[in-house]
């Protein structure tokens, strides 16, 4: 399966008869699938139908539907209701006078609600069915068109990932040589500071000193943190062979990952380890971010 963005655009539409329609839908990142309908008023079953379809399709993201109708049946009539338009003339009239305004133009009069109402006939069940069967069928070719988009910004995030995660890689392999050498490095350190005190007959015995040694080469060793960054890198590029709804997996992933590095951080008694901890951290970072839009 491939891997798709929660980020598309489609537009389409379709005819029948006198009546006309555009579909507009698109789609931005979520923690879920929220599906927001703008339909015109009395498509109770077509906002269903909508929902149901676009369900069955995705799986996150905020959707925003939106149709819009032209045309439809004949005998439409423009209804107006002239006292009201008088009323509201006579009044611009005498505001215009007394305050030296611009006079009232007649669209503007026109414009203002409940001026112009449009009246138009009532359709029966089946020419109404009819309607919305034709209408929803145009939707098929819309959402084909969703999804195809969400898959090719989703084929895009998918090679990021997969160069982020090969950085990575190179980053592990770098931190696991310098660890190798850090237990010398850490006793060199230890043994040179320690040689002054024991000089002075502090007391202190051998023993005890190499207990603490070892208690301080444990504390530091990064070992078991860079085992799990590689196998969570595994993970990750799993997932992604996989495809399809990833996305939280793969969020979740990218949590470990940051905290694995962290400890890698704060463990370190290297320069060049806190260099290679840092750069983690940026990477993961990076990754983490082109991850949220997958689905």
């Amino acid at each position: 399966m491939a891997v798709s963005s929660m980020t598309g655009f489609a537009r389409g539409g379709g005819a029948l008869d006198a009546l006309s329609w555009n579909w507009e839908v698109k789609s931005v990142n979520g923690r879920g699938l929220d599906v927001r309908c703008r339909l015109p008023t009395g498509m109770d079953a077509v906002e269903q139908a909508v929902r149901q379809r676009i369900g069955e399709r995705l799986q996150r993201g905020h959707v925003a539907v939106a149709l819009q109708l032209s045309g439809g049946a004949e005998g439409v009539q423009i209804k107006v209701n002239h006292a009201v338009l008088e009323q509201l003339a006579s009044v611009a009239g005498d505001l215009s006078e007394r305050l030296g305004l611009a006079g009232a133009s007649v669209d503007g009069l026109l414009a203002l609600r409940g001026i112009v109402e449009v009246d138009e006939p009532e359709i029966g069940p089946e020419e109404r069915q009819r309607r919305e069967k034709a209408i929803l069928a145009s939707l098929g070719p819309v959402l084909d068109a969703l999804e195809a988009g969400r898959r090719e910004e989703g084929q895009r995030l998918h090679d990021l990932a997969l160069g982020q995660l090969g950085q990575l890689t190179g980053l592990v392999a770098e931190a696991n040589t310098v660890a190798a050498t850090q237990p010398e490095a850490i006793r060199a350190r230890f043994t040179q500071k320690l040689d002054a005190l024991l000089a002075e007959d502090s007391g202190v015995t051998p023993e005890r000193l190499d207990q603490e040694l070892a208690v301080l080469i444990t504390k530091a060793d990064v070992r078991e943190e860079l085992d799990r960054l590689a196998a969570h890198i595994e993970a990750v590029s799993a997932l992604l062979e996989q495809g399809g709804a990833i996305g939280r997996r793969l969020d979740f992933l990218a949590q470990e990952l940051n905290r694995e590095a962290n400890t890698v951080c704060s463990k370190s008694q290297d320069l060049e380890l806190t260099r290679i901890g840092i750069e983690l951290k940026t990477v993961i970072d990076q990754f983490r971010e082109q991850i949220q839009n997958i689905e």
